[in-house]
């Protein structure tokens, strides 16, 4: 095991806070806080506080977390800001809250869709869906270098495949009209030799996983069933997932899966899942590749 697994079960920063002009983005199904002993909630909050704080990401994609335990969250949190709206409408039910570094990150517009025939509709489900599940999107620009991209938080059914892949087409075609990079995450409930992968590497996204220059851990299983010790699987089910703009690039630096336990207690069922991310004005990676190829260059 390297230096770099090891830290992500220490505690650790498997990536840490991230300077401009990198983001650091994090995904987070951080299990409802319905679930009782030993994985109560009121157990497992110290565990997340210690991670999140150990990571600092400057975007955090949640899944699950419902309003009071959201409203713990932030008040965990020194100087981020978030949106939050529950599956049944209003604080109900669980949610795909998003949290930012409110000193790096300025939000610009949101919405939520719900993952159905009807988007727009709260509370709506279709596709044989065990249950009502939604997305959350917030536009973003970046205080430090000006640029502009789109997050978009997911989670998706864990009984019908159909309905997965009907979201993936959903999440495609609300991303068809945002002109700035996007950052797709969340908790996708299927592996990526999926059919719905494909749909979204089919439909322009490339998956950090694949991408990332550097891999911080093996590719473990991210619904890890509490269990305290990581091991490598098809239940690789969280994922980021980018896509460029026109006038912009996405290039992933590094990705891990953090395994941090503490106490023999997981903070989560699922382990979260990180990735290092640039975003390169096309324009500064023409003049850098010129200037490399010029004669006489340095």
């Amino acid at each position: 095991m390297n230096d770099a697994q090891i830290a992500a079960q220490t505690g650790h920063p498997l990536i840490g806070p991230a300077a401009p002009p990198f983001l650091h983005v994090m995904t987070y199904n951080l299990k409802s806080a319905s679930g009782r002993a030993p994985h109560s909630w009121w157990k497992r909050r110290p565990l997340v506080k210690t991670v999140l704080e150990t990571e600092l990401p400057s975007v955090i994609c949640t899944q699950e977390g419902r309003f009071r335990q959201l409203l713990e969250l932030r008040a965990d949190l020194d100087d981020y800001d978030w949106v939050h709206l529950g599956r049944g409408g209003g604080s109900r039910s669980e949610s795909t809250a998003i949290f930012w570094d409110a000193a790096r990150l300025a939000p610009l517009e949101y919405d939520h869709l719900w993952l159905s025939r009807r988007p727009k509709v709260i509370g709506s489900r279709s596709w044989g869906s065990g249950t009502v599940r939604m997305l959350t999107w917030v536009h973003f620009e970046d205080h430090e270098t000006g640029l502009r991209f789109y997050v978009v938080n997911n989670h998706f059914d864990h009984r019908s495949e159909k309905a997965r892949r009907k979201s993936a087409a959903i999440v495609l075609k609300t991303a068809e009209r945002f002109l700035d990079p996007v950052i797709v995450a969340g908790d996708f409930n299927c592996g990526p030799g999926s059919a719905t992968h494909r749909a979204f590497t089919g439909g322009g996204l490339d998956d950090a996983w694949e991408t990332a220059a550097d891999r911080l851990t093996p590719a473990w299983a991210t619904f890890n069933r509490w269990r305290t010790a990581p091991f490598e699987g098809p239940t690789r089910i969280d994922w980021i997932l980018t896509r460029p703009s026109r006038d912009c690039a996405v290039e992933c630096l590094s990705t891990g899966v953090n395994a941090f336990t503490q106490n023999g207690l997981t903070p989560s069922d699922h382990w979260p899942v990180q990735a290092l991310i640039r975003l390169v004005p096309r324009r500064a990676r023409r003049s850098a590749s010129s200037h490399r190829a010029a004669p006489g260059s340095p």
